[in-house]
């Protein structure tokens, strides 16, 4: 996993995205730390939109409709929610910088939520970034049983729908293997995001502008 130089305490979102158009990712080391450093891991972990699957038991929950699913409603409450300990991680990368950058990325249209709502609160989420046909999938949480799962189902229902082709996942767990996650070299990666690059997507009702 390469780490260059460390930029300081400020992301600013055109670069944010060109290093997205390069398979590169900002991560900090801390919630604490104010500084990021640029991340392009030897080994991309992806799910093939093709190939992607749902455990039997889930499907089962999801025909019950437990939770509300909207789309871009509460990007603060997603990120903060994604950003909160959780079992087996004590911290969180996501710093300051990197709640800013993204922010901003979302009031361009660049990045997106998907949120699960019961009785009025916010119980479950992902976000990421879009690009051409691409979904970079940044972090995800869930405060009650599947809803981060039930998030993940109809994000690819959406990406599937709306015509895109490469959902990256940065690193694969065992969580995400579950949905068919796979790792792939990076050198592979890099011709899956050119290809993706190539065309456009609209994850609403537009397509954004290409960063300059």
């Amino acid at each position: 996993m390469s780490r260059p130089t460390t930029l300081g305490n400020v992301i600013p979102p055109d670069l944010l995205l060109r290093a997205y158009a390069t398979g590169v990712f900002p991560m900090s080391e801390s919630a604490d730390d104010p500084q990021i450093f640029w991340v392009r891991p030897e080994m991309r972990g992806i799910i093939p939109l093709e190939s992607f699957r749902v455990p039997r038991s889930l499907k089962k929950l999801i025909r019950k409709n437990p939770y509300e699913i909207r789309i871009d409603t509460d990007f603060h409450g997603v990120i903060s929610g994604c950003a909160e300990p959780a079992q087996g991680r004590k911290t969180t990368w996501i710093n300051d910088p990197i709640r800013d950058a993204y922010y901003q990325l979302f009031k361009r249209g660049y990045c997106h939520t998907v949120e699960a709502w019961q009785s009025g609160k916010l119980v479950g989420g992902l976000y990421g970034v879009t690009l051409g046909r691409a979904f970079f999938g940044e972090s995800m949480f869930t405060r009650q049983p599947d809803a981060s799962k039930i998030c993940l189902v109809k994000l690819v229902e959406l990406l599937l729908e709306r015509g895109y082709v490469l959902l990256d996942t940065q690193f694969t767990t065992d969580h995400l293997k579950r949905f068919g996650a796979i790792d792939i070299p990076q050198r592979r990666y890099e011709k899956l995001l050119a290809q993706a690059l190539e065309g456009d997507a609209a994850f609403r009702d537009h397509v954004t502008a290409r960063p300059s």
